[in-house]
């Protein structure tokens, strides 16, 4: 939304949007929850869960995750934009219908396309500034779509003994760990020139190019030592990387264009 508006947006628009994204991200996130309650039994990770360990009534959550569909939709519309509501609602659904449940439990792609339904919050936050997209949104998108699979699967090198005993065929479990390892690397390089075009396409400027290369050489670091040393501990460092690395990659991107801007 501040490289949307070239600085802060409205105040309005910008808590609605950032209430609404809450709204719409917690009830595809419920929404799952609820479609995945016999899975997330059998894993360890995720067997304490409300649902999985009987806290709350399956019919409940179903009808809070709507509910909170429901309220993102409103309140989009309502105080930002139509295309704004539909883009959070179609986040949603691609998250709930597509990765859920149509991909998440067949194919080992389903973290590489699923993948969009994390990435559609930037489109969000553009279309609520500009109340239309642009290429500059598009490549914002594109960073997170990269950035999703080598950040999931270095997670499913953690938890691989759950994801085999639900029968769930990320990665790791479908190609091998040795396979992963070499995966996250490629992606890894493909997300590292992504995060490189701000500049050339004049989107933001050396500031966020100093630190997207800094950080991106953290990251190809990682990838490459966890082919090197195949162990538990580093797929472990990797993943809390590539968290810190996407926060860090956006706070620059904030920080370029509020202070080295004009």
């Amino acid at each position: 939304m501040v490289i949307a508006a070239h600085g802060i947006p409205s105040l309005i628009t910008l808590a609605a949007t950032i209430i609404g994204g809450v709204c719409a991200s917690s009830g595809a996130s419920v929404l799952n929850c609820y479609i995945d309650r016999d899975m997330d039994a059998n894993m360890s990770r995720t067997q304490s869960r409300p649902l999985p360990s009987g806290r709350i009534a399956p019919i409940n959550a179903l009808l809070f995750g709507f509910g909170l569909l429901a309220w993102s939709a409103f309140m989009l519309s309502w105080l930002v934009n139509p295309l704004t509501a539909f883009l959070a609602m179609f986040g949603a659904a691609y998250y709930v219908v597509l990765y859920t449940m149509l991909l998440k439990r067949n194919t080992v792609l389903n973290i590489l396309i699923g993948g969009g339904a994390g990435a559609m919050p930037v489109l969000v936050g553009w279309a609520a500034v500009n109340g239309s997209l642009s290429a500059n949104a598009f490549l914002l998108f594109a960073i997170i779509f990269y950035w999703t699979p080598p950040h999931s699967w270095a997670l499913a090198l953690l938890v691989n003994a759950d994801y085999e005993r639900a029968h769930v065929p990320m990665m790791p479990v479908a190609r091998g760990e040795a396979v992963t390892r070499w995966q996250i690397l490629l992606y890894a390089v493909q997300l590292i020139v992504l995060t490189l075009l701000p500049l050339p396409f004049r989107m933001l400027g050396l500031f966020y190019f100093i630190v997207a290369f800094g950080l991106g050489a953290g990251f190809l670091y990682q990838a490459i030592r966890l082919i090197r040393v195949a162990t538990k501990a580093a797929a472990k460092n990797t993943y809390k990387y590539s968290t810190m690395y996407l926060a860090m990659l956006f706070l620059a991107m904030i920080v370029d264009q509020l202070l080295f801007r004009h």
